[in-house]
């Protein structure tokens, strides 16, 4: 008893000692932990990419020959269904980005050109309805916008992006670099990931107490659970989003449906916050050749949004995860709160799995009284 009581305060005081410690040295502590975590981001990274490449990879392992039990399938299932699924995911964003990107850069190049039609024809309009109001029609007429120097000026701005251009093809080639490794370590990942849960099974084994490594095991099943589900939900989503995007802009004969559909699919996977940059990308998009048919999209795209997010949201999502409406707009709220945009990626599923393990315990806690 006394030894207990004496290990109990030399671990108070070790644990004293290094938040003293802490303190003194905030700044230095702050900088190691920076460098080591952007040193450390390409295999979080891969890690990120592997989980979620994992829940496709494993959907086609799961339906390739089934029937059979060659030699040949075993050997040829992990290597064919990896490959297969990086080719799926690699073809889905050269798609979005073939349809979308073109489009964009066009609508941006028509923008350009019909800004000073509009505002020509803006001014117009006001000089014509101004005639009560003689000060403000003067001035109006006085006004005189002499728009090849403002294009002028736009080009000559140009100068200083075009001198950091080195640069920014420095940090484009980093990126792109991390990125390729953190696919190559997903990609290992993947490969072994049986030999590497058995290790870790292993090591939480020799460091955890039976009944510990069995809480700390289903703790971390019911979240690899909850964390699948709300992919494959949050995905299932956006395809039904993106899909009656595009139906009902055809039927409406809205510009641009196939593109704005898939814009708006793709950025439904952001939860929340996807909707607006659909709705505004979108609206800029009509805008450059339909100026008319803008405030009809904004209303029909209200409209289905509202669907979405009072139907098809909960059922889908809420249903996959096993989480009420209410918290999973109070979980996408703290997310993007706290950590932003991955907050609110994060927040749903980090919030059901806090959900089911407290139902469980508090079912549990019942059943004992």
């Amino acid at each position: 008893m006394e030894k207990t009581k004496k290990q109990k305060s030399v671990w108070y005081l070790v644990l004293i000692a290094v938040l003293i410690l802490m303190i003194r040295y905030f700044e230095q502590i702050t900088g190691f932990l920076k460098t080591v975590g952007s040193v450390a981001m390409p295999l979080a990274m891969g890690c990120g990419i592997a989980y979620v490449l994992n829940i496709i990879m494993s959907a086609m392992e799961r339906h390739y020959f089934t029937r059979k039990n060659a030699p040949w399938v075993e050997k040829t299932r992990r290597p064919v269904c990896m490959a297969a699924c990086i080719v799926a995911v690699l073809g889905i964003i050269f798609l979005l980005i073939r349809v979308v990107a073109p489009e964009l850069i066009n609508a941006v190049l028509l923008l350009g050109e019909g800004v000073p039609v509009y505002v020509e024809k803006g001014l117009t309009w006001a000089v014509n309805h101004s005639g009560g109001i003689p000060a403000l029609k003067e001035w109006l007429e006085s006004l005189a916008i002499d728009w090849p120097k403002i294009i002028q000026q736009f080009l000559g701005s140009l100068t200083d992006i075009l001198n950091s251009t080195v640069e920014l093809v420095g940090v484009l080639t980093g990126s792109i670099v991390r990125l390729f490794m953190s696919l190559i370590f997903g990609i290992y990942l993947l490969s072994g990931k049986e030999r590497l849960l058995d290790q870790a099974k292993r090591i939480l084994k020799v460091f955890f107490k039976e009944k510990d490594y069995t809480r700390l095991f289903h703790v971390v099943t019911v979240a690899h659970h909850t964390f699948t589900s709300y992919i494959a939900g949050q995905c299932t989503e956006a395809v039904i989003l993106g899909s009656l995007c595009t139906v009902g802009m055809l039927i409406f004969r809205f510009p641009y449906a196939p593109m704005v559909g898939a814009l708006v699919g793709a950025t439904a996977l952001l939860p929340i916050i996807g909707a607006y940059i659909g709705a505004i990308v979108g609206a800029f998009m009509i805008l450059t050749v339909s100026p008319g048919q803008v405030i009809p999209f904004i209303c029909f795209l209200v409209i289905l949004q509202q669907v979405e997010g009072n139907l098809i949201y909960p059922k889908v999502v809420g249903s996959s995860v096993g989480l009420p409406g209410m918290w999973i707009l109070a979980a996408v709220t703290v997310g993007g709160g706290l950590w932003g945009i991955p907050g609110m990626i994060i927040g749903v599923p980090m919030t059901a799995t806090v959900y089911k393990l407290f139902s469980e315990y508090i079912h549990t806690r019942e059943k004992e009284r």
